[in-house]
């Protein structure tokens, strides 16, 4: 077999094989692939940044209500004109058992896990 191309290996997978036995050497296979993340940019209007970023918060906690999926931690907020501004919307502090902590940035006080009770950990009231 000269060409190794995928269609050559399908005709000859899928052909009568001698003595009914299927051949040693399979067909190649792609690896899997881990998940990749992607970024989904929702642009809306706000007054000002304060305004703007309750809002963005806002829209963040309810996605990921209705799509567990989501990556929440993850949230960021921009201009819609100046995307390399991107600003997180929520702390993401790593905590002693590996949970992060998804209250919003610049928080006082404790870190929290995500969750009615969730684990709370850090230096204790910053105010």
């Amino acid at each position: 077999m000269r060409d190794n191309s995928s269609v050559h290996w399908r005709r000859w997978m899928d052909g009568p094989f001698i003595g009914g036995d299927p051949p040693l050497v399979g067909s190649p296979r792609r690896a899997t692939r881990p998940d990749r993340f992607f970024t989904l940019h929702l642009g809306f209007a706000a007054a000002d940044l304060a305004v703007a970023r309750e809002v963005a918060v806002g829209y963040a906690e309810a996605l990921s209500l209705l799509r567990p999926e989501l990556a929440l931690g993850a949230s960021a907020l921009s201009p819609a004109d100046a995307w390399q501004r991107a600003e997180r919307l929520f702390c993401g502090a790593v905590g002693p058992d590996g949970e992060r902590c998804l209250d919003v940035a610049g928080h006082p006080g404790f870190h929290h896990a995500p969750g009615p009770g969730g684990l709370g950990w850090g230096d204790g009231d910053q105010s």
